[in-house]
């Protein structure tokens, strides 16, 4: 089983932002995919990024740093940065290491079209 197996990455542009919905596991096996999808060069420009993790179902330590890496790309950017409210393991790990205190954080309903 690969990375893309493992993580979907879907993203969908809207007027303000660009929307990176994630699925299935962000960990060190498939951290490369949307780190990747980050440097893609058409979303340099785009005001807004959100990272939908509505459909995320495991998170790991590795996953936490690189959406702290994609939080930093976008200041360094002048982008705006923000992730929608996951799955209730993604939710507790954000939780139980402080990071969602650091993560600007839009309604699901935001994410959607």
């Amino acid at each position: 089983m690969g990375a893309g197996d493992q993580l979907r990455i879907e993203m969908r542009r809207e007027p303000d932002r660009t929307i990176l919905s994630l699925a299935g596991e962000l960990d060190m096996a498939s951290t490369e995919l949307l780190q990747q999808a980050l440097a893609a060069q058409e979303l340099r420009q785009q005001p807004m990024i959100v990272l939908d993790l509505q459909q995320l179902e495991f998170i790991d330590s590795t996953g936490l740093r690189s959406i702290l890496v994609a939080l930093e790309q976008c200041r360094e950017r002048g982008q705006q940065f923000a992730i929608t409210p996951g799955s209730q393991q993604v939710q507790r790990l954000l939780g139980i290491t402080g990071i969602a205190e650091h993560l600007p954080t839009v309604a699901a309903s935001e994410a959607r079209s």
